[in-house]
């Protein structure tokens, strides 16, 4: 999969690019949850179907962290996951457009001539919440109205799970809850969060269960503060562990920023400065204080037990 970034006003050069014959699904995708892959998938199939290139279209960063507005709380699927996701998928081309506030003020009809229709779409498949140009003041609809008669557009409808639209403000709301079981539910994999392993306060090997201190590599969706069963990937290996997310309140009175310490349950060795990617798996029990280090480690080791029973299933 080739990723092109694109930032308005086009090139030339760039005009020429892009100019092939495609299908090209068009979204925010940012989890690239179940109700997404039914429109990329979609995209994907029509392009086969008519002999030609399968692309995607993004924008980033996320409108709302330009915009400052809304509730922008971190990516669940961040570029660099989106693009590996979407390579496995069958996606030819992704586009990646700075989403900036001149990009923003373009007009609807602006974005249909000098984008769409340029760049040679035949079909357009979008979901059917699709929004674009200033003010989201664009739609499905007046995507066909402005795309005839160069392009056709399919509007994918809302993929529900138990009579619930599968979302990524829903997937957000129930990592906030540290229901990972349903965040996986929708996204259709486990929710994992990527980052290198950096110096931390070493305290963990102290007390025999030495932590790898993991810096979020990009600003994912933050989960419930608390302790996590987790899949741990590292050098194309897979490891069982337990993640604490959380401000260790047994050892600090004021933190604010989080945490990630990751306790590997069968590996020893040196982590440090390695890049590690954690798939959560079950939430175990809320972060808390306890009185003592002793209470901390039998904690610790009954959490580890359980992680075990759980990991091995």
């Amino acid at each position: 999969m080739k990723t092109i970034n694109l930032s308005f006003p086009l090139t030339e050069e760039v005009r020429k690019e892009i100019a092939v014959p495609q299908v090209l699904a068009m979204g925010q995708f940012d989890g690239l949850h179940l109700g997404h892959v039914s429109v990329i998938e979609s995209a994907v199939r029509l392009s086969k179907e008519q002999g030609i290139q399968a692309a995607v279209l993004t924008f980033h960063p996320h409108p709302k962290e330009v915009m400052r507005k809304g509730d922008y709380q971190g990516y669940l699927t961040p570029l660099r996951d989106k693009e590996e996701i979407l390579e496995k998928m069958g996606v030819d081309v992704l586009y990646v457009i700075e989403f900036n506030e001149s990009f923003s003020s373009l007009l609807p009809e602006q974005f249909v001539t000098e984008f769409l229709i340029q760049s040679e779409v035949k079909v357009a498949v979008v979901g059917f919440d699709f929004r674009f140009g200033h003010k989201g003041a664009g739609d499905e609809h007046k995507l066909r109205e402005l795309g005839m008669p160069h392009m056709n557009v399919v509007t994918i409808p809302p993929l529900m799970l138990d009579g619930k639209k599968v979302s990524s403000t829903s997937i957000r709301s129930v990592l906030h809850e540290g229901d990972v079981k349903e965040a996986e539910r929708m996204l259709g994999r486990r929710y994992s969060l990527r980052g290198t392993v950096i110096d931390g306060e070493k305290r963990g090997r102290t007390i025999g269960f030495p932590t790898a201190n993991v810096e979020p590599s990009e600003s994912y969706v933050v989960p419930r503060k608390g302790v996590y069963a987790v899949w741990v990937l590292h050098d194309n290996q897979k490891f069982p562990g337990v993640m604490n997310i959380g401000v260790k309140p047994t050892f600090h009175k004021d933190r604010i920023k989080p945490s990630f310490e990751v306790h590997l349950l069968d590996y020893s060795g040196d982590l440090y400065g390695q890049e590690l990617t954690v798939e959560l798996v079950e939430f175990l029990r809320p972060e808390q204080r306890f009185p003592s280090i002793d209470e901390l480690i039998a904690q610790i080791q009954r959490d580890s037990e359980t992680a075990k029973q759980i990991l091995s299933n």
